[in-house]
């Protein structure tokens, strides 16, 4: 059985009202949906073909920080 790996993703809503996701740890590993639902079975699929790609880096998530400029 193959092994399963967690990530993080971080989760934004455009002034359309579209869901955008972004895989933190893959760079350029992002998709958009209409739905949460949707978004998140379209992650899946976005970081299944960013990993056939190339190899995950082996990054230890901290956490998200809000900065104003």
């Amino acid at each position: 059985m193959k092994k399963k790996h967690e990530y993080h993703i971080v989760v934004e809503r455009d002034e359309d009202g579209i869901y955008v996701a972004e895989v933190i740890g893959l760079p350029g590993c992002h998709t958009q949906a209409r739905s949460l639902d949707k978004l998140i079975e379209r992650i899946h699929e976005a970081i299944e073909l960013y990993l056939e790609e190339r190899p995950a880096e082996k990054l230890e998530f901290v956490g998200v920080q809000k900065v104003a400029v």
